[in-house]
């Protein structure tokens, strides 16, 4: 059998994994230099470890859970991501926006996300008990909730390790510093490893 026939005979593929990031500011690296946000991280973490995932950040400063869900097909459709890491609704928090429609939004990209074949990572959100402890403790409970109901991976409070500490944050209190972003990595890299490891490789092909 000569090589070309043995090419032509039996193929093994490797399907490349794909990530899309799909957040705000928190994810888009607002404020930091390039290469310091954690999503560039995550990038410098999966080289390390020699796995063959391309990391897209479609993430958005200032993005509400609205704004995502009516730019999301698109994306899908052109990144053909195999997993979509959801990161959004701090904005609306902010903007003391209606919880029950950041929750039906959320759902939404849920739930295109998995018809488009992806796996999805959620990641949650806390906001400030200024803004009244029944709106915060309601805010973050959508996310709780959510991902009950539709089982997604989640991550509960993506800042859970330096909300604490001022210092990990930029002059204007919100957002992460470069100090910061690794953390942040580590908090999301225990839900999202398993979800790339999920990606089978390609059958050969007689």
């Amino acid at each position: 059998m000569t090589a070309a026939l043995l090419f032509a005979t039996c193929s093994f593929a490797y399907a490349q994994t794909s990530v899309l990031v799909f957040g705000d500011s928190l994810s888009a690296g607002y404020g930091l230099d390039r290469g310091q946000g954690w999503v560039s991280l995550l990038r410098d973490r999966l080289d390390e470890n020699e796995r063959d995932v391309e990391v897209v950040n479609a993430s958005v400063s200032g993005e509400t859970t609205a704004g995502g869900r009516g730019r999301l097909d698109a994306a899908l459709k052109r990144h053909e991501p195999d997993v979509v890491v959801l990161e959004l609704g701090g904005n609306d928090g902010l903007r003391a926006l209606p919880i029950k429609t950041m929750k039906d939004n959320l759902a939404a990209m849920i739930d295109t996300s998995r018809a488009s074949g992806a796996k999805v990572l959620l990641l949650g959100m806390r906001i400030p008990s200024n803004y009244g402890k029944r709106y915060a403790d309601q805010f973050h409970q959508a996310f709780v909730d959510l991902a009950d109901e539709t089982d997604v991976a989640f991550v509960p409070f993506f800042l859970e390790d330096i909300a604490n500490d001022r210092g990990n944050f930029q002059n204007d209190g919100v957002h992460p510093n470069a100090q910061a972003q690794p953390a942040m990595l580590d908090a999301v890299w225990p839900k999202l490893a398993p979800l790339i490891d999920a990606k089978p490789q390609a059958a050969a092909q007689p």
